[in-house]
């Protein structure tokens, strides 16, 4: 009997990998385009695997890149985390989401490194990339360089925030590959991927990476969101020791890539004891490119079918029939994770989707300022003195109350010749311009919001920031492309013109 157990335990798992071969060619292929990965930090080790190779436009996870190319020159001593950097002109002019300090501001490279990562900032990723490598040409040829050392075979870079580009590329593997290469290569700086927010002045922004604060042992990475690419993800979350990297890209929503990344990592944590029962799909480096271009998702991101345009920071929870908004099919259904809430015995079993919708850990905001390295009261006057810049930059009109709501004929244009470029916010108000590109207004809401509604709850006010601004603001042209699209406003008919809106989230 003890003889026929290798027998019989081989005879089954050449079952299963017949039974997954069979299942793989009859199942159809999806509507939506998605890719999904799996792997262990460590070893590499390929969990799941599902379009892991096909290319794919990076939004603004590209400023996981940036990051790694920034700290491998402060590890290598060629500049430090106090080195002072200055915004340039063509740092000031990027698209939002960004911090908006003006041209001639300088910070450290530590709260310019934070700014990006957690505010998705990318005039923050142009100062580092200018500070590092000279100019976005420099920095970018720096990226590509570090990107082919590292056998990210199917990535190119153009600029260091992910906007969107002519060949701007990559894929779930590569970015695998990234993440591992950063927790491996840089471990004393792995904390700027899983910041849980941010203070700037009286400003408090959070990670758009929902997992942090809500998934158990989540620590990191990076966010993404353009028309073209869909909602992408790089999370990481560690448990009893062992290490998980997930990769979502073009889920339909915020909520819809976290709620997708805690099943992925979910299953893997599990999957402990039937690992000898599936077969082997080898190291995420071995995994073979498949020669394509990458797809492009503006339509079903930022077409007309959407209630809302779409932003990195969408709220979109729960589906009426109590699964996360997207498909949370596309892995199996939705599983439940154990959530060990403080002192409760049992631990409290959640749905992924309920998990991303309960509110975050608490946790203090880190706090980040302008000019150079502070400490004890001097940093307290910088924080300060932020803050009086803030309020001195906003103006004392009244506010407005009303917001246009979505026209339905409004339809976003492509500008870019080749359709990859993001669409914008399919909403028009009387503060743009009769020729401004209404594709250009969709990437730079999340910010906005999330900066409003969190700066807003302390004070208790009931007009929420971003009204304030949008009313009140003068106007600046959105751009194509980023994380998050601010959202427009405009006065009440019967008040006299109020002046241009501009994004909350530039000061």
């Amino acid at each position: 009997m003890h003889a026929l157990r290798p027998l019989l335990r081989k005879s089954l798992f050449n079952l299963f990998a017949a039974s997954l071969a069979c299942a793989a060619l009859l199942a159809p292929r999806a509507a939506s385009a998605e890719a999904l990965l799996l792997i262990e930090a460590d070893s590499g080790k390929v969990l799941q695997a599902d379009n892991a190779t096909i290319p794919w436009y990076p939004a603004s996870v590209t400023k996981i890149m940036t990051a790694y190319v920034t700290l491998k020159a402060v590890k290598d001593g060629r500049l430090t985390l106090d080195t002072l950097l200055t915004v340039s002109p063509t740092a000031a002019s990027q698209s939002p989401s960004k911090m908006g300090f003006r041209p001639g501001t300088q910070l450290t490279v530590d709260n310019a490194l934070k700014m990006m990562m957690v505010k998705s900032a990318n005039d923050m990723a142009v100062v580092l990339a200018e500070g590092v490598g000279g100019s976005i040409d420099g920095f970018s040829a720096i990226m590509n360089d570090t990107a082919k050392k590292l056998g990210m075979t199917q990535t190119s870079y153009v600029n260091p925030n992910g906007l969107p580009a002519d060949g701007q590329i990559t894929s779930a593997r590569d970015l695998g590959i990234l993440a591992r290469a950063f927790l491996r290569d840089l471990p004393e700086y792995e904390y700027f991927v899983h910041i849980p927010a941010i203070r700037f002045g009286k400003r408090v922004t959070g990670n758009f990476n929902k997992l942090i604060g809500r998934y158990p042992g989540a620590d990191g990475f990076k966010t993404g969101f353009i028309c073209a690419s869909g909602y992408n993800l790089v999370a990481s979350a560690t448990r009893n020791g062992r290490r998980l990297i997930a990769v979502v890209l073009g889920a339909s929503s915020g909520t819809a890539r976290a709620v997708k990344a805690a099943q992925l990592l979910e299953r893997g944590f599990a999957q402990d004891n039937l690992t000898w029962l599936r077969p082997s799909l080898g190291t995420v480096d071995n995994l073979v490119p498949v020669d394509a271009s990458p797809p492009n998702l503006r339509d079903e991101m930022c077409g007309p079918h959407r209630k809302r345009p779409a932003s990195d920071d969408d709220d979109a929870l729960i589906a009426a029939n109590g699964g996360a908004t997207g498909s949370a099919s596309a892995t199996g259904g939705e599983a439940q994770v154990t959530f060990f809430t403080a002192g409760l015995q049992p631990p409290l079993m959640m749905k992924a989707s309920e998990l991303m919708a309960s509110a975050p850990a608490a946790a203090e905001p880190v706090l980040v300022y302008t000019g150079p390295t502070r400490t004890g009261t001097a940093l307290i006057a910088a924080v300060a003195a932020d803050a009086d810049q803030q309020a001195a930059s906003k103006p004392r009109g009244k506010k407005s109350r009303v917001a246009k709501k979505p026209d339905a004929t409004d339809k976003p244009k492509d500008g870019h010749k080749d359709g990859h470029k993001d669409a914008g916010k399919d909403t028009k108000t009387a503060a743009v311009k009769p020729d401004a590109k209404p594709e250009a207004k969709s990437s730079a809401k999340g910010d906005a919001k999330t900066d409003a509604k969190t700066a807003a709850k302390p004070a208790g006010s009931k007009h929420a920031a971003t009204k304030h601004d949008a009313a009140a603001k003068p106007a600046e042209k959105p751009a194509a492309g980023g994380d998050q699209a601010a959202k427009p406003a405009k006065p009440k008919a019967a008040t006299k013109p109020a002046a241009a809106a501009k994004p909350a989230n530039n000061s």
